[in-house]
């Protein structure tokens, strides 16, 4: 195979080429140097520049038509190749200083607005000619100033116009002084050439950028920050919070749009930090604490423009977000503690909790809407939801009666997003609880009663609600409620078979039995009442049919929860069906064989406990428009001497008449107590457990660490008392669990 090569070399202008051709007979070549060096002749260098340097100068004179920059670039190439390339540098460098200082000259002198319209004349001119010049200097540019460490030919006409026009004592001043005045007239409204603006600023970015920083960006932010900060003294004294927002938004958005028409896009985070520095964090506390238009009339009133205005200023400064939650989280506590602590709205439980629940969506609103769903002040509107819950300590109570009174009637009729709403609301109220098991104590007892009674507005809105409570606290909180579920169902499947079973029923009478599991339901045994005959044979066949089928039970009578409908007839033929207690049925059941009967005949024939007997007879007698029986004396207050008979005079519009049961409010207390008291008990092996747990996996702890340990173990269900704690590790060292270290007496041990 034949490989073929061509090398051409040069020299002084001539060429030789050289073949070669890969044979086994090819022949090398040499070629030997010039014996001696060809220079150019020094006066032809001479004249040679001459040509340059006048042309240079015609074309700062704009008068460049007639020149051939082939030969202009010409030349230049040969100069440099003939090592003449430091004269035509330092040629082209003296040169280009003189027609600055030229140009200098002519605008030294222009007055006012002709001075920028001179000044961006002339750089105009400059610049056009540094292009030219720098394409005839190419070759120079490229070969001898990189060898001979050298400024290039563009960078040396910006230098000398930096420093014998920018820098010149006369110029650097005027001109730095008329850019911030026109600024200054633009802040104040007027208008001004932001095309020559543009220039001027951009004449320095190309010079460099410390050159715009220091000789324009530094001064122009010295002159903002004392102007922005004279004008927020000014604001601040004659206007109200709101219309002082709109102007700091305002100034930020005017600087943010000067930015992008003429000065460097690297400027705008820094004036914008000079703007919210001297009108918004230097005015923030005086704004949010306006009297009549700050942070706290603002949500109050619902201007929700302003609140937005205010979030979007603030955020942008350090400690904005901090300042507005303080404020917020202040005004929350006062206005809940207002509400948890009014007398008139501790009297309805049902408005106590709405009253909150309208501020949380209130201020959950605001967040959402108007301060973009913010982490820190969604924690801050929940922190202070929190504190002023717990203020009152019959919260969990009245909480449990919200949802009882929803349960009962309030959702009737409720699709199932508005159901789904007031679940979510009931939820939130019972994660900010601190004493969730006492609201699982009253919450039981509540739907104990709405399941008894029939009363529930809905199962699906049940079930769901313990689904979320399951989810929140887990099984054990809701095992006893789901429990309670199936006792009702497995009730009904008992009534079908006992009705089914009874061969001949009583038409008159039917009966109806819950049958419920002790350990579940929140019911106290009580000694039964005497029931009438009628009723207590129908007892006795359940009873006989319910444990025939089933072994190992037994049956004890709740007869404080039972209900009954009665069918009574008054007199001129007066007919209705009255809805009423069990207590209250043995009661009028009485007068089917008396006229009248004293309160002590009563309760001998009866046995009902005699608080209960009292309250029974106040609200069949001296309840208006619901006394089936007439008292002798008439007055609330029951006697055992006062009688009582059938008010044959009673008439009610409706044929179904419901007789509620009087509630002492003394005893309504005392119910409370107990309650509280059970809880306080229920807490004391869930508190040593928690210790037990610790100790065992930890074997030594001191006093300090064991309490934060339990409290964090329990917080989810109630936050224990350290004095309870300590109590209860005494307790647990007297039955041997734990024991005290012999050298420290706040060591505990734990003993396997």
């Amino acid at each position: 195979m034949l490989h073929i090569s061509f090398t051409v070399i040069v020299v002084g202008g001539q060429s030789i080429r050289n073949r070669r051709m890969s044979s086994p007979h090819m022949r090398n070549f040499r070629i030997a140097a010039f014996k001696q060096r060809v220079e150019i002749d020094p006066k032809h260098a001479e004249k040679t520049w001459k040509v340059l340097e006048r042309a240079i100068y015609e074309i700062y004179n704009c008068n460049a038509s007639g020149l051939s920059f082939e030969e202009l670039y010409r030349s230049v190439y040969n100069m440099v190749l003939q090592k003449y390339g430091e004269k035509v540098y330092n040629g082209l460098v003296a040169t280009l200083i003189w027609n600055v200082k030229e140009m200098l000259r002519s605008f030294k002198v222009a007055q006012n607005d002709l001075f920028l319209v001179e000044l961006n004349r002339k750089w105009d001119n400059h610049n056009k000619s540094l292009q030219i010049i720098r394409d005839i200097f190419m070759y120079m540019d490229r070969t001898f100033i990189p060898n001979a460490r050298k400024i290039s030919v563009h960078d040396v006409g910006l230098i000398l116009w930096n420093d014998i026009v920018i820098h010149s004592c006369k110029i650097h001043k005027r001109l730095v002084s008329i850019l911030l005045d026109l600024i200054q007239k633009e802040r104040t409204g007027q208008v001004i050439n932001r095309s020559l603006m543009r220039n001027m600023t951009k004449m320095l970015i190309d010079l460099g950028s410390s050159v715009y920083q220091e000789d324009f960006e530094k001064p122009f932010l010295e002159a903002s920050a004392s102007f922005y900060s004279c004008e927020s003294q000014q604001l601040i004294e004659c206007c109200h919070c709101g219309e002082y927002l709109k102007k700091a938004e305002k100034r930020v958005h005017e600087e943010i749009e000067r930015v992008s028409h003429y000065l460097d896009e690297k400027t705008e985070p820094k004036i914008t930090h000079v703007v919210e520095n001297k009108m918004i964090a230097s005015s923030m506390q005086r704004l949010v604490h306006m009297e009549s238009s700050g942070l706290v009339n603002m949500m109050m009133g619902d201007r929700y423009d302003d609140l937005s205005r205010m979030y979007s200023l603030f955020r942008r400064v350090p400690e904005g977000i901090s300042t507005i939650r303080d404020v917020m989280n202040s005004h929350l506590q006062q206005i809940g503690k207002r509400i948890v602590t009014d007398p008139e709205k501790l009297r309805d439980p049902v408005n106590f909790v709405q009253c909150l629940l309208n501020v949380k969506d209130k201020h959950d609103k605001i967040i959402s809407a108007v301060f973009n769903n913010d982490k820190t002040l969604r924690n801050a509107l929940n922190s202070s939801f929190e504190y002023f819950i717990n203020l009152n300590n019959r919260s969990a109570e009245f909480i449990s009666l919200y949802v009882d009174d929803k349960l009962r009637k309030g959702l009737k009729g409720a699709s199932e997003e508005d159901m789904e709403i007031t679940l979510e609301q009931v939820m939130m109220q019972f994660r900010f609880l601190q004493e969730k098991d006492v609201f699982e104590k009253y919450y039981r007892q509540h739907f104990a009663k709405r399941l008894l009674s029939g009363k529930t507005v809905s199962d699906d809105a049940e079930r769901s609600l313990i689904v979320k409570f399951k989810t929140e606290c887990g099984y054990q909180f809701t095992s006893k409620l789901e429990a309670m579920f199936t006792d009702m169902k497995t009730s009904e499947d008992t009534m079908q078979g006992f009705n089914a079973s009874q061969v001949s029923s009583d038409a008159t009478n039917n009966l109806s039995v819950q049958v419920l599991t002790a350990g579940c339901w929140p019911i106290q045994p009580i000694a039964p009442c005497k029931l009438p005959l009628e009723i207590l044979s129908m007892c006795e066949s359940f009873r006989n049919y319910y444990l025939g089928t089933r072994t190992g039970r037994r049956l004890t009578w709740q007869t404080n929860f039972g209900t009954a409908d009665l069918k009574a007839n008054f007199g001129k033929n007066q007919k209705h069906e009255l809805n009423v207690s069990t207590y209250q049925m043995c009661i009028l059941m009485l007068f089917n064989a008396s006229d009248q009967l004293t309160c002590k005949e009563i309760e001998q024939a009866t046995e009902i406990p005699t608080s209960d007997l009292k309250r029974c007879l106040q609200s069949l007698a001296c309840v208006r428009g619901k006394n089936v029986l007439n008292k002798n004396p008439m007055s609330k207050d029951i006697a055992e001497e006062d009688a009582f008979m059938v008010n044959d005079k009673f008439s009610s519009k409706f044929f179904k008449v419901r007789i509620g049961t009087v509630v002492a409010q003394k005893e309504s207390d005392s119910e409370k107590q107990e309650t509280r008291q059970r809880v306080e008990e229920d807490r004391k092996p869930q508190i040593e457990s928690a210790i037990v747990r610790i100790m065992k996996s930890r074997r030594v702890l001191d006093h300090n660490n064991i309490v934060a340990e339990v409290t964090k173990q329990l917080q989810s269900r109630f936050l224990p008392n350290p004095v309870v704690i300590k109590k209860r590790i005494e307790s647990l060292i007297d039955r041997e669990f734990l024991e005290r270290d012999s050298a420290d007496r706040k060591l505990y041990r734990y003993l396997a």
